[in-house]
């Protein structure tokens, strides 16, 4: 067969593929990405992004979408799956990106949120089309272990259904693409909140220690993941004790940071975290 029939062949099936996904996708269900390699699902660490936070949605007749805040934070994790296949092929320990749409006008362009992830390379294992009162039901039901959001009360409402959640803002726009970085709120690890429930606690701590188990894969130097702790209140001594407590769930830090009450906000402008991991729900704000 030519090269240009193969090229006709690959488009037109990647078209029929897209077609497919729209028409599931208007049910309003979980749709697969066929496009893509499933991940293993019982060590895939399950990451839900909305779909408002990865794309800033068009006109109904555009096909393809600009880019959101959280696309770097997709192409991070991707990043991190790539090099972790680099090191070993039969690696089963990966980030499993699903896209959650929960606002009903981006339901209805469900044919342009799956072209949009294709023609921009995101690697999406799943599209969630689901309604703003059911997407709780959706994020456990899909085994998600962190959910992330542009929108505070759909972040909090899922912790508060044992969802680890954290908050995307504007500033994750500027985040780098080349290196997922993750910042623990030492405070928080050596004094627990007590909003949380056991279950938004229980997943916290199993997402780190997936988490500190991907880091362990990689060198100290060049690694596509960076784990930094900081502690806004107390000392030297609260530092160490985060550090030890962290270390006790099998994660260990590439830096760590003892505020003793100064500002967070400069040295947030210097470590650019995509985003801030404590019990139940977090945001840089905070």
């Amino acid at each position: 067969m030519c090269r240009d029939c193969e090229q006709v062949d690959r488009s037109t099936e990647a078209v029929k593929n897209l077609q497919s996904l729209s028409r599931e996708a208007d049910m309003g269900s979980t749709v697969r990405n066929t496009d893509v390699r499933q991940k293993d699902a019982d060590r895939a660490v399950v990451v839900a992004v909305t779909s408002r936070a990865v794309f800033e949605c068009g006109a109904d007749d555009d096909e393809v979408y600009k880019v959101g805040a959280a696309f770097p934070l997709l192409q991070a994790l991707q990043r991190v799956n790539e090099r972790l296949l680099e090191e070993n092929p039969a690696e089963a320990l990966l980030f499993d990106v699903v896209l959650i749409t929960t606002d009903r006008q981006q339901q209805q362009q469900s044919s342009s949120i799956i072209s949009s992830t294709r023609h921009h390379g995101l690697e999406v294992s799943r599209f969630c089309f689901s309604s703003e009162e059911d997407f709780i039901e959706s994020l456990l039901k899909n085994n998600v272990q962190l959910f992330l959001s542009t929108d505070g009360g759909e972040a909090l409402q899922a912790s508060q259904k044992g969802v680890l959640s954290a908050l995307l803002d504007r500033q994750t726009a500027s985040c780098p693409s080349e290196q997922l970085r993750v910042l623990f709120c030492g405070d928080a690890v050596i004094q627990p909140d007590t909003g949380p429930t056991p279950a938004s606690r229980q997943a916290a701590q199993s997402f780190s220690a997936q988490l500190g188990e991907m880091r362990r894969k990689f060198s100290v130097f060049d690694s596509p993941l960076s784990i930094v702790m900081v502690t806004s209140r107390g000392g030297r001594e609260s530092c160490c004790a985060a550090l030890l407590a962290l270390r006790s769930r099998g994660v260990s830090v590439d830096e760590a940071y003892c505020l003793a009450g100064a500002p967070r906000g400069p040295i947030l402008s210097l470590l650019r975290p995509h985003f801030l991991l404590r019990d139940g729900f977090s945001s840089l704000d905070e």
